[in-house]
């Protein structure tokens, strides 16, 4: 389901919310009509209408990190508009059992194919006016990265409107998110914009002062 369209300078963030588990995908496109897609979970008709719809030319899907409630709807939109597909090797794992981990919670996803692109530390994913910086933080997956734009940041499932990502799946760990959350997301700018994987946005100060895992 669309929720609303989100400005920041020169870019639009178009925000779907998903699927069973109501997870957030965004989709980051520029006046050249460049875009970029961030944790399609589901609903990948509504999703595929709105870019066939601006017209936009997407250049990849990018992935915070691979728990299949995030991951949904890559498939077939790789399949529909021929783009590759960006994740931190460190969650392969998780993503090559999407499926399955699915299917434990009375779900059903499509088992995507490999990712085509790996995300490091640091990597810097551009097209056109659109510029995203990505940062390792590990701890709700030991692959989950977030991406930090111009005035906001795709935090996937590290930092929530007054809580952070639950560390009791596979591969999580508190104590290192609790770090990475303040190594590489408390470090940003308090009016940053935090664009979470599930819930609403909220900003970087705001979880600073009000956050009670963080205090």
């Amino acid at each position: 389901m669309w929720i609303s369209s989100l400005k920041f300078d020169d870019l639009t963030i178009d925000w779907f919310v998903t699927g069973q588990l109501q997870e957030n995908a965004y989709l980051v496109h520029d006046r050249l009509k460049n875009a970029f897609l961030i944790d399609p979970g589901d609903d990948a008709p509504e999703i595929l209408k709105a870019i066939q719809d601006q017209e936009l030319s997407l250049q990849a899907i990018l992935l915070t990190h691979a728990h299949f409630d995030h991951i949904g709807a890559v498939q077939p939109i790789r399949e529909a508009l021929k783009v590759p597909v960006h994740l931190h090797d460190a969650d392969l794992t998780i993503f090559q059992n999407a499926a399955l981990s699915a299917a434990r919670w009375g779900l059903q996803v499509e088992q995507p194919a490999a990712p085509d692109a790996r995300l490091n530390h640091g990597d810097v994913i551009q097209a056109g006016e659109i510029q995203l910086e990505v940062r390792f933080v590990p701890g709700h997956a030991p692959g989950h990265v977030v991406f930090v734009g111009s005035g906001f940041v795709l935090a996937g499932d590290t930092l929530f409107k007054g809580s952070i990502g639950r560390t009791d799946l596979p591969g999580g760990n508190h104590n290192l998110l609790l770090e990475k959350i303040r190594s590489e997301l408390l470090t940003l700018p308090d009016e940053m914009v935090v664009l979470s994987g599930h819930g609403d946005k909220t900003t970087i100060g705001v979880e600073r002062f009000r956050n009670p895992f963080l205090s």
